[in-house]
């Protein structure tokens, strides 16, 4: 039979729904519990973000102080039309807030990290990944412009990462490679929750630079910070400021989508990687940049974060504690990953059929 793309779909679509992985879009009902959306600090709801938002766009509206048209759409790419004053004040709002040299907005967390894994790897590098880093990560690194070598460490295992760097650096002093190593990890885990020994991880590349010195490249570390933004730290800034490693880390990554209750992220590090983005970065060149209200609304839930990151960080720890009490009461074979983060998993045996087994589940805790 002559295969048509209609068919190939068809049949492809066929065998994910029969291994039970087919996606599909729905919605929630408005009075379900939420078990599944990263608004850990409730910010997207928020009726001081919603305020604050609305009360900044009829002053801008009014006053147009800031010397960029309000506009519905943002018009084009950054590199183009897009950029504005607004966006220009933002990147300096949060590289001062995230305690950084330079920021670059991003319309994704996605989108951040696919330009920045994409571009920095120069050539003859080795790339460092821990085995369970974001997807964005990984179509970051495939699409590397220049060609890298790529290896993964057992998930927070430190002595495997040193293996690696070690034998990477053996073979760049044998003429193998053309040296430099990124290390590439999550401040805190999306697949289950798990905390990044960062501390370790720095103690691991002082050493190598104590030893080598830049004679194999350097040593670089780059922090996924996606979901620790406005969970750690003093006013939210994350897990790299808490630990006071801004000074040790090349470049994080922060996003607006998850703990902030908007849209849209940010790379900080030097001021030559931002330049660099600007040049290299395809999701940014080619991207319709964030739209006036985007910007504002990262800004107004940045500020309610700031003011408000003690009670929200202490209601979150309260609530984390509760689902850990309630967990226990879980059907035999239904396991909580162990974690004390806003990530809590749950893991059904067998092939999950959502629902005879994993709604079930959560509605016993709800």
């Amino acid at each position: 039979m002559t295969q048509t793309l209609e068919r190939a779909l068809s049949t492809t679509l066929q065998k994910r729904r029969e291994a039970g992985l087919l996606r599909s879009l729905t919605l929630s009902p408005p009075t379900s519990t939420d078990f599944s959306s990263n608004d850990y600090l409730g910010l997207a709801r928020n009726p001081r973000v919603h305020e604050r938002f609305k009360a900044a766009l009829i002053d801008a509206s009014a006053s147009n102080t800031d010397n960029a048209e309000i506009l519905g759409g943002s018009t084009g790419s950054r590199l183009l039309s897009g950029n504005n004053e607004t966006a220009l004040n933002l990147e300096a709002f949060l590289a001062s807030f995230h305690n950084s040299e330079s920021a670059l907005l991003f319309n994704s967390g996605y989108d951040a990290n696919v330009g920045l894994l994409s571009t920095i790897p120069f050539p003859g590098c080795t790339v460092l990944y821990d085995e369970l880093i974001h997807a964005s990560v990984h179509d970051g690194m495939r699409r590397a412009r220049a060609r890298v070598e790529l290896k993964s460490f057992a998930h927070n295992d430190v002595k495997d990462l040193s293996r690696l760097v070690w034998d990477q650096i053996a073979r760049i002093q044998r003429g193998e490679l053309a040296g430099g190593i990124i290390i590439v990890v999550e401040s805190i885990y999306s697949m289950d929750g798990d905390i990044a020994p960062l501390q370790d991880i720095i103690s691991l590349m002082d050493s190598v630079r104590n030893r080598v010195g830049d004679s194999t490249g350097g040593i670089y570390l780059i922090v996924d910070e996606a979901h620790s933004t406005g969970v750690c730290g003093k006013e939210g800034r994350g897990l790299v400021c808490k630990l006071g490693l801004e000074g040790k880390v090349f470049a994080r990554l922060h996003t607006f989508g998850k703990a902030v209750g908007a849209h849209g992220a940010v790379i900080l590090g030097p001021s030559l990687l931002r330049e660099y983005l600007i040049n290299y970065a395809r999701p940014l060149i080619y991207s319709t940049s964030l739209p006036f209200h985007s910007l504002v609304a990262i800004k107004c839930s940045y500020k309610v974060m700031m003011e408000e990151s003690a009670n929200l960080q202490l209601k979150l720890q309260g609530l984390i504690r509760l689902f850990r009490q309630l967990v226990v009461s879980l059907p035999e074979g239904i396991v909580a990953v162990e974690s004390h983060t806003a990530i809590q998993g749950i893991i059904v045996p067998g092939k999950c059929n959502q629902d005879e087994t994993a709604i079930p589940a959560l509605t016993r805790l709800a």
